[in-house]
């Protein structure tokens, strides 16, 4: 069944875990100043949006924000913060401790990884990997989300935002119909005179799908306008020869229901978060298109 498409909620992401990074988490040796850090850039974010200018400066230098260097690359410290962090992801329902053999592999597992990183990094691995761009450019964006404070919108500010989003909310006219696969006109014609006389074989039950509520305002881009168009004149329960984009069908109409238009009154909490992600995402992209402004775009021809 098809449903109307909800956006996706944006919320706020920690930039650090309180007790150090997780087992399988990309942490790093000294760790700490990268939280202090962090810290205080949640702490300028709660003043007015300007601050986001800050970020220009943070992005040259994210990786190293993310992954600072330790004073000495050859010293390796496993804080004790971390080793609790350790134990606290071994069970997520929190049930089991792990035996000092379980936990010593943990972190052997973790300065394992963390010698391979600074190695790899030395030797300039990272350098034109789409993988690491990817995971710095991610979590880049959860620091700019992280920055966002959004207050609940004023009555008058919904109102606007759903006059202008009703049909996010709106229950769309659908329809229920039984279809046959595509074929050439005279193969259906065919099959219809079977299906009307009862004599249709097992296989072409088998193969007759039921769409079952599909929005009407979809039909044209699966089907085709002029199938659309037929099948919505239809009398229900009546096999009929349809054509769609990709051939001929044997369609019955089995049900058709009518839309709804939605209400603020009736869908005011469901607006106000999604208003709450829409807000959030049109401010980070505008403290996205800042940084931007620090950078020059050149194309290959």
């Amino acid at each position: 069944m098809s449903m109307p498409a909800t956006p996706v909620e944006v919320q706020s992401f920690p930039i650090s875990h309180a007790g150090g990074p997780s087992p399988g988490a990309d942490a790093r040796g000294a760790t700490q100043p990268s939280r202090s850090f962090v810290s205080a850039l949640v702490r300028l974010s709660r003043e007015p949006l300007l601050h986001f200018t800050l970020l220009g400066a943070i992005i040259f230098g994210i990786d190293g924000v993310l992954h600072p260097p330790a004073k000495d690359e050859k010293v390796i410290t496993v804080t004790k913060a971390m080793r609790q962090s350790f134990i606290d992801n071994f069970d997520e329902d929190k049930e089991r401790a792990p035996s000092s053999e379980q936990l010593q592999k943990m972190i052997d597992s973790w300065v394992a990884s963390e010698i391979l990183y600074r190695e790899g990094k030395a030797l300039g691995v990272d350098r034109g990997d789409e993988t690491i761009r990817d995971r710095i450019a991610f979590k880049m964006q959860l620091l700019i989300f992280d920055q966002i404070r959004v207050p609940r919108p004023t009555d008058e500010q919904l109102k606007a935002w759903f006059a202008e989003n009703h049909a996010r909310f709106d229950e769309p006219e659908r329809v229920s119909f039984y279809i046959t696969p595509p074929t050439d006109q005279a193969t259906a014609q065919r099959q219809l005179d079977d299906i009307v006389q009862q004599r249709e074989s097992e296989e072409l039950q088998h193969l007759t799908r039921a769409v079952l509520a599909r929005p009407v305002e979809s039909l044209a881009a699966g089907f085709g306008e002029g199938f659309r168009d037929q099948l919505l004149a239809m009398p229900e329960g009546e096999w009929k020869l349809l054509q769609s984009k990709d051939g001929w069908h044997v369609a019955r109409l089995d049900s058709r229901r009518e839309g709804n238009l939605a209400s603020l009154d009736k869908v005011r909490d469901e607006a106000a978060r999604i208003w709450h992600t829409d807000e959030t995402r049109k401010l980070a992209w505008e403290a996205v298109k800042r940084l931007k402004a620090s950078y020059q775009v050149r194309y290959e021809p």
